[in-house]
């Protein structure tokens, strides 16, 4: 926080007392616990919020935690509220273009952005467009820094009512920012062709049937452009071009879709955004090293212990959550064959990442809870120290309809040497 706050005041004067008001607008925005820590009566770190208590603390809460309480499947230890680091690099891309960027005439279209935080002011309820405004902070602050491996990665199917674990993968996952960046080579990837804003690799290391297959995304600058999806199936030996439905098929018979990655993995003019408020909820936000850790999983070489899991059917990670400053905001799918109605995003107002997402059916009612811890930086692995945002540790997604969940954990990492455009190619899918 200090060093925020110091760098922010470094900038101000810099930038001379003309831009006063737009400087304080990035400081509130990349460090909203400047003035203290938000409060909820009678929660405090250490306590234990259970379905005994859970009344008391309902409105720190979102509906899909509540209810989980409520129904006994969960209990919540809250941790003390922290600021998250903010990168440096970011915080002076998004100074420089201050005042400068703005929304264009249709959803999904973006004018004079550089890099860095495009929408700094906070959000308004009489603004129509603040939802939009907080999607484009997401999209281009979502994931582990602009270069990242979560290696090993594990996926678990579970039935919730018996905690049956019924299927095991075992995953690399890549993600490489193209444009827009922030760290070497900026401001983007040459030769860069296709105009390309991301490029996300995944590859099934276990089990053997599904051993070697293989997903890749290609993600456009232009929000207008759908993205290029390819599967790689090792039994066909060759690669497909994902249909633009299928982003919303359950992946590999997971309770996820490709469109749910990172908290929401589409286009920005696939759904109507609505701003719903701000306010003081608990998100899994927490310090790796602090927990309690997964003796199921084997340690890494270096010693690297997973995230647990429990609670009913094991479908819930074992972290301790902080009242953070949360920015609620509603996506309808435009596309009238969608087969949700709905989701509703939690963004962390510090990082503008998702950690929690409700979706709800075409009949309206709840479907699925999605729950994506955060990890400090500098209480994770030496690599991620000092990265300047949080590290993806694990997730669940819960089908409340089905009584069944996925749940990941993640060894993820800020990784510039092995995520090269190279690797983002279809040609690599054959290579193997």
């Amino acid at each position: 926080m200090i060093r925020i706050i110091r760098t922010v005041t470094v900038l101000a004067v810099l930038a001379g007392n003309a831009l006063a008001a737009s400087i304080d607008d990035l400081e509130q925005s990349f460090n909203p616990y400047r003035h203290g820590s938000p409060k909820f009566q009678g929660l405090a770190a250490g306590a234990l919020i259970t379905r005994d208590n859970v009344e008391q603390f309902k409105d720190a809460m979102d509906p899909g935690l509540y209810l989980s309480i409520k129904r006994g499947w969960q209990e919540v230890r809250v941790g003390p509220t922290t600021p998250f680091p903010v990168d440096t690099a970011k915080l002076e891309a998004t100074r420089r273009t201050l005042g400068k960027t703005r929304l264009g005439p249709r959803p999904g279209d973006i004018e004079d952005y550089g890099a860095g935080r495009p929408f700094i002011e906070e959000p308004d309820l009489k603004d129509p467009r603040a939802g939009e405004k907080l999607a484009w902070n997401f999209k281009y602050s979502a994931g582990i820094g602009e270069n990242a491996t979560i290696f090993p990665f594990y996926w678990r199917y579970r039935d919730m009512k018996t905690g049956t674990i019924e299927r095991s993968l075992k995953f690399s996952f890549h993600f490489l920012k193209y444009r827009h960046r922030t760290q070497e080579p900026v401001p983007e990837f040459t030769p860069n062709p296709s105009n390309l804003l991301l490029g996300i690799y995944g590859k099934v290391l276990e089990p053997l049937d599904l051993k070697n297959t293989q997903l890749l995304i290609h993600r456009y600058d232009d929000d207008h452009k759908i993205d290029d999806a390819y599967m790689y199936f090792g039994f066909q030996r060759r690669v497909r071009r994902l249909a633009t439905g299928q982003t919303t098929d359950a992946f590999l018979g997971s309770d996820v879709m490709i469109e749910d990655f990172e908290g929401y993995n589409g286009q920005i003019s696939d759904m109507k955004w609505t701003f719903r408020g701000s306010q003081n909820l608990l998100l899994p936000f927490f310090n790796h090293s602090e927990l309690t850790l997964a003796s199921d999983l084997p340690a890494e070489p270096d010693g690297y212990r997973f995230v647990n899991f429990t609670g009913y059917g094991g479908c819930f990670p074992d972290v301790t959550w902080q009242l953070r400053k949360v920015f609620i905001v509603e996506a309808e799918p435009l596309a009238p064959n969608h087969p949700v109605s709905k989701r509703v995003f939690y963004f962390d107002a510090q990082s503008m990442h998702i950690s929690r997402a409700l979706i709800y059916d075409r009949r309206g009612e709840l479907w699925k809870i999605g729950t994506l811890g955060k990890t400090h930086p500098d209480f994770h692995l030496p690599d991620n120290k000092g990265a300047g945002t949080p590290i993806d540790d694990a997730f669940s997604a819960v089908d409340v309809q089905a009584m069944h969940c996925t749940t990941g954990q993640f060894k993820g990492r800020v990784d510039a040497v092995t995520n090269r455009p190279s690797l983002f190619q279809v040609q690599n899918m054959r290579g193997d």
